[in-house]
Parts: structure tokens; sequence; C-alpha cells
């Protein structure tokens, strides 16, 4: 059988994409297995997941550093550890660097269809706009904010009697789905994907 793909997940809160990669990778079919989680923060429930999973989970604020770049360094060096073929950023509410960047192949999930509403405010700028169509989708990370090459997106329906916390809690099963999908993929594919 060919080599699982070998995956960290960044996490900032909840960790629902986590969990779905974690109940993903319970099928021997899946090809990817969550080594390690690491949160910007102590205490997320996304960290805790993964304690229950019996995975490696690491800890690194910025605040333990004298500035981001010392902080992209040390992340950079925190994942290697783990020899990651892939590292997804699931709800990881921090830039990366350019550190991390030039070691790790990095995918991040959003939720709206980019390149429209990037940012940390996707569902709330998408209501605000009037869209009737929204969604979610999968990128790689580049430099930039929400603006890497799109590998996947799914769209979700704008109700009209939505407010953001209905409207986002129907993207986040569209993401979690997609994020699912694109592992998957990029697993099947092997790690010459980019």
């Amino acid at each position: 059988m060919a080599e699982e793909l070998r995956v960290v997940v960044l996490v900032s809160g909840s960790g629902t994409l986590l969990q779905a990669l974690l109940d993903a990778a319970a099928d021997p079919g899946f090809g990817a297995q969550v080594v390690a989680v690491g949160a910007d923060r102590e205490g997320t429930v996304g960290e805790q997941r993964g304690v229950r999973a019996g995975i490696p989970t690491f800890v690194e604020p910025v605040s333990a550093y004298a500035d981001r770049s010392a902080w992209d360094v040390a992340l950079a060096e925190r994942v290697a550890e783990h020899q990651p073929d892939l590292v997804v950023s699931a709800g990881f509410m921090k830039v990366l660097g350019p550190a991390f960047l030039a070691r790790h192949r990095v995918i991040n999930t959003h939720p709206a269809l980019l390149p429209s509403f990037p940012g940390a405010h996707g569902v709330r700028d998408a209501l605000a706009h009037g869209v009737k169509v929204t969604g979610c989708t999968c990128h790689w990370v580049d430099a930039g904010v929400d603006t890497g090459p799109i590998i996947a997106q799914r769209a979700v329906a704008v109700e009209p009697d939505d407010s953001e916390e209905s409207l986002h809690e129907r993207i986040k099963i569209a993401e979690r789905e997609m994020l699912v999908a694109v592992v998957k993929d990029l697993a099947r594919a092997g790690s010459s994907t980019t």
C-alpha cells in the first residue's frame, strides 16, 4: 500500500475541520494521517480534540516571541519535527510568514468564494454585500491573505432570513466536506502535487 500523506493541522478554535479530517482518516482508504495538531494559544477545543485522538499536540503562542518573524521561524521548526507532507490551516487565525512558507506546503479553507471576501470576516462581508450565493474555498497558502491558488470551492445559497451565524453554520458543513475531499485527492495524487 502507498505511504499515507502525513498531515499537520493548525487550529485556533473549536477544531471542527480537524475533527472532520480525524474522522475521515479512520478509513484506511483515505490515504492521509494527521500526525500532529498545533495551536496558537493554550486551551483550544481543537487542541483537546488532538489529545483525545492520541495525536501529538503543541502550542506555539505568538506572545512567547520577540516578534512575528521569530514566531514564524519557531512554528516552522515545531511543525518540521513531525515531517509533514502537508500542513492544513484549519481555522488557524494567524498569517503564516515567509520562513514557514519556505519550508512547508500549506492549504487553508476560507468561508467565502475567493477572491471575493478575503480576510477574517468573509461571512459577514458576504451578507453585508447582499450576495445570493457564497460558500467556501480551499486554496494553497502564499504570502498574501487568502490570495493563493484555488484548489476547490463549494457554493452555499444565502437564505433571506440568514444571520451571520446561521449562514456560517451551513458554510462550515460544506467546508468540512470540501477539506476532506481535497486532502483525499492530494493523498491520491502524491506529494508532488502543488
